[in-house]
């Protein structure tokens, strides 16, 4: 394998790293240094450079969304109770609204992966952390613990307005 292909592979291993190259805001020599690649940190820096130089670059857009929040939110185990209460199901449990402790936030209309990954992202730098998230159908939910819920809401809200545009 060159180098370049070797490069590029590790560049691609690190998702976060593909997203600077296409914002052009990588010190390629710090990124060499970074990456697991055999090679002299010169060269592998110029294979970064090449490389960032043919991504499409980074951009974003604003989802047309509807986001709310929803209190009361209790997980449960998937009995075959009840199906038609349950807003959310993964795994073994679902998430009904019934006077718990949690609460789901819930984005509908233009929603994909993307925009959960995006979503998850933000959650994590802001220390919340889900406990359930999905999407499906032009439905997106997180399920947060209830103190959380305003400011989840807010982030989600936030998240939305800059989804990368992948191509």
């Amino acid at each position: 394998m060159s180098l370049a292909s070797e490069t590029r592979r590790a560049v691609d291993g690190s998702p976060f790293l593909v997203d600077a190259l296409r914002a052009g805001v990588v010190n390629y020599t710090a990124a060499a240094r970074y990456l697991d690649v055999d090679g002299e940190t010169d060269a592998v820096a110029t294979a970064i450079r090449r490389y960032a130089e043919e991504l499409p670059a980074y951009g974003t857009d604003a989802r047309e969304v509807r986001v709310r929040m929803e209190r009361g939110i209790t997980p449960a185990s998937i009995d075959g109770s009840q199906p038609e209460t349950a807003l959310f199901a993964i795994g073994g449990t679902s998430f009904r609204s019934d006077s718990g402790d949690l609460t789901a936030i819930v984005a509908t209309g233009d929603v994909d992966t993307v925009a959960l990954g995006t979503t998850l992202e933000r959650l994590g730098i802001e220390g919340i952390e889900p406990t359930a998230a999905g999407v499906g159908e032009g439905a997106m939910m997180l399920v947060v613990e209830g103190v959380a819920g305003a400011d989840a809401l807010r982030t989600v809200e936030d998240a939305l307005e800059a989804v990368p545009v992948r191509e």
